[in-house]
Formats: structure tokens, C-alpha cells, sequence
């Protein structure tokens, strides 16, 4: 921290995530600190900026980190924003602390390295256990989310919830607090756990306190519905999406893809009980579920194609080698691989997650992957000089390009399949 001058009796502590992840032996990319016994006149005087409507928080004149003023909480209304604070100077650091969701989160450190902990926090992280730190947890329904992404974040150290907090979010959930939630704040904390170390684990949290019959009741309802076991040993279809995730966030890493695989199976949600385990056109079925899904949540544009074309396309993916290349070009084109072949990378890598994430076949070959990136790849490499010397133009154009497309398809495809 650089040096920044005390004024009477204020105290400044690293706080938060920083302090927990130094302890965890983690990389710390992120530095927040509370100061004790100031006001935000002073923080001003010494350069100090102040960012933020809802409390004083503070840029640091030279290393732009934030500092926020202590502070204490009363709830006066429903939802995670029904809060009055107070800042003033004689808030202590255990008042400040308390306020915080788990006891892993309520750790400080002073700058001379001395660690205040006065709610265990420590005695938690050394045993893998994310637990409220007071009864005022249930004050804030985001704290729910919250700890259902800090559970996938961890899910690598073996952390847990621990009972009598779980018990507490039930209480959240059923309280019908969540309702308060706005749609792009559940999609903010449903993103950032999209990218965590195992993202099935935000999902199962929220089903253990019954959060996601709430908040995405098409995703909570797969749990249960029976698919082929000779095509998934797993047989129910919400495990199949869980490990889907997990296979997509281990391997290709980027949360379009987990996200496209965590709705790809949305259409055996509604499939009649008399047909279980089949599934027949569940990929059309689920399309206007993921519609509405992502307007529910706003989701970016990008994410909410790459959703319905998974759900849409998959079987078309996993049944390539039965294609003939007509319809192998007709796949490329509903995709946009000529236009957005980044679209196309997602599209792949969502669908072999779909082919993998299946008991016992995590580590199976998916070479329909590599041999769709192939024909795409062959296919734009059309040489347009010769057509336009030809005299073709606008339409007529358009249809020769698609012509060669097809022709270079067909000729790869056939030295693809022996």
C-alpha cells in the first residue's frame, strides 16, 4: 500500500477476498480496504476520489485501489438494496465485518500484517466450510447467489456449505425474498459462476435450498427425467447438464460455451412422462425456452444464438458422419461459420461438452469436433476471382460461391471418411 497519511484516529485494513485468497495461497488480483475512524472530507483532502452512488468508496490517488468507509447496516425494505447505512467515524472494524455474508469474507488484515478475525474465519478456510457470519445473513437475498458461486469457486479445495447456513438460504428462498432480485443481477452472479472452477456447483447449491425452481425452475425440472441409458449411463437428465458444464469450464474454459451447454437440454423439460426416456425433438422443443430464458435475464445477444443454435443443432453435430455435405453446408450456414467462425469454435466445443459430459465417457474421442471445423475450413477457401471474371454478380454470385462451397465439402469429406 503506498503511504497515506493518517488523520487522528483513523485505522486502514485489507479486507475481503484479498485476505482470504492470500490465505488460501491463491494469486490476489484484486486489493479492497476498509478504513476505520475517517470521514469521506478527509479521504478528499489527501486525493482520494470517490466513485459509487450507493456508499463512499474511494479510488486511491496512486494505486487506484478502493478504499471504503466502515460501516454498519439496519434493513428497512425487501431485496438486497433495502438497506440504510452508517459511516460515521466510530463504526469499529468488527462492526464492519459483521456486516459481511461468510465468515471466510470477514477477515481483515492490518498494514502491518497483523490479522483480525474475530468471527473464525481462518478455523473456516482450513476447513473447507463457507458459513454466514450473523443472523442478519438473511437480510440480503443475493447472498444466496453469492454463496452458490463461492461453493463452484472452491469446489476444487473440497469446500461445503455448511448445514446451518444452507438452512438459512432455505429460509431466504422460501421467504419469496428472491423475487426482489433484478434479472440483470442474477444474470451477473449466474455469469461470474460460469467461469468458476466447477460451475455445476452454483446450480446444486441453489437446487439443495430450493433457489433454482425460483430462479430458472426449465433448468431445476431436468433433474429426475429419465434419457436412454445406452446413450447416457448417467440416465438423468439434469446430472448429464451438470457434468456438460463442468467438461465445458475444464476444457475449452469460456462462459458462452458453459452457457450454451447449460441450456442445450432445456426441451426433455418438457417432454411428456409417457414417452420418457425418449426425447423425440427435443432440440425444437427446447428453442423458445431458451428464448425466453434469456430475455428473462437480458443475456447479451451473443450468448442468447449461441443457446438456440446448441439446442437447435447438437444432434446435427453429434450425427456428422451420417450427413450427406449438402446438409453438412446447410449446418455451417444456420451456424453463420463463414461470417463468425468464432461462432463456430463455441458451437463445436458446446456440443462435444454435450458428447462428453456423460458417466464414463468424460474422456471419450469427439473427432466430429475437428471434422466440422475441417469443412468449414475448406469451404471458405473460395477463390472469388474467377467468378467475377466470369460476369457473376450480386445473387448470382452468392449462388456460385455456395456451389464451390459444396463441391470442396464433398471432396474433402470424402477423404475424411476413408
Amino acid at each position: 500500500m503506498s503511504e497515506v497519511k493518517k488523520h487522528s484516529e483513523m485505522e486502514i485494513y485489507l479486507v475481503g477476498g484479498a485476505v482470504r485468497d492470500q490465505m488460501l495461497g491463491r494469486t490476489v488480483s484484486d486489493r479492497d480496504w476498509v478504513v476505520v475512524g475517517s470521514t469521506p472530507e478527509v479521504l478528499i483532502r489527501q486525493g482520494f476520489q470517490q466513485v459509487g452512488s450507493e456508499f463512499p468508496c474511494f479510488l486511491h490517488p496512486e494505486t487506484k485501489e478502493e478504499y471504503a468507509l466502515a460501516r454498519s447496516e439496519k434493513k428497512t425494505a425487501a431485496g438486497h438494496k433495502g438497506f440504510i447505512s452508517n459511516f460515521s467515524p466510530d463504526v469499529t472494524l468488527e462492526e464492519d465485518l459483521c456486516r459481511r455474508d461468510l465468515t471466510i469474507n470477514a477477515i481483515a488484515q492490518s498494514v502491518d500484517g497483523q490479522i483480525i478475525d474475530p468471527f473464525a474465519g481462518s478455523e473456516d478456510l482450513k476447513n473447507g466450510v463457507l458459513r454466514h457470519v450473523s443472523d442478519a445473513f438473511v437480510e440480503d437475498p443475493l447472498r444466496v447467489l453469492r454463496v452458490a458461486r463461492f461453493a463452484a469457486r472452491y469446489a476444487d479445495l473440497g469446500f461445503t456449505v455448511a448445514p446451518e447456513t444452507m438452512s438459512l438460504m432455505t429460509d431466504i428462498t422460501r421467504s419469496g425474498e428472491l423475487s426482489h432480485l433484478t434479472p440483470e443481477r442474477i444474470w451477473k452472479e449466474m455469469f461470474r459462476a460460469l467461469s468458476e472452477i466447477e460451475p455445476s456447483q452454483f446450480f446444486r447449491v441453489l437446487r439443495e435450498c430450493g433457489a433454482l425452481k425460483v430462479i430458472m425452475p426449465e433448468l431445476d425440472r431436468l433433474f429426475g427425467i429419465p434419457q436412454p441409458p445406452q446413450h447416457h449411463p448417467e440416465v438423468d437428465t439434469g446430472e448429464h447438464v451438470m457434468m456438460c458444464l463442468d467438461i465445458a469450464k475444464k476444457y475449452f474454459n469460456h462462459p458462452i460455451v458453459t452457457w450454451a451447454v447449460l441450456v442445450h437440454d432445456l426441451g426433455k423439460g418438457v417432454t411428456p412422462e409417457t414417452e420418457w426416456p425418449k426425447h423425440i425433438k427435443h432440440e425444437i422443443k427446447g428453442v423458445p425456452l431458451v428464448e425466453s430464458i434469456s430475455k428473462r435475464f437480458k443475456v447479451p445477444r451473443d450468448y442468447a444464438d449461441l443457446g438456440k443454435l446448441v439446442t437447435q443443432y447438437h444432434l446435427s453435430c453429434h450425427k456428422l458422419l451420417e450427413l450427406r455435405p449438402r446438409s453438412i453446408l446447410r449446418l455451417l450456414e444456420a451456424v453463420d461459420a463463414f461470417r463468425r467462425p468464432e461462432r463456430l469454435h463455441y458451437f463445436a466445443e458446446a456440443c462435444e461438452s454435450d458428447a462428453r459430459g456423460r458417466l464414463g465417457m468424460e474422456s471419450r474421442d469427439y473427432s466430429n469436433r475437428q471434422l466440422l471445423l475441417g469443412c468449414a475450413s475448406t469451404a471458405m477457401k473460395v477463390d472469388t476471382k474467377p467468378l467475377l471474371d466470369e460476369g457473376y454478380r450480386g445473387i448470382k454470385l452468392a449462388e456460385q460461391i455456395r456451389r464451390v462451397r459444396l463441391q470442396r465439402i464433398a471432396t474433402y469429406w470424402r477423404t475424411a471418411k476413408g
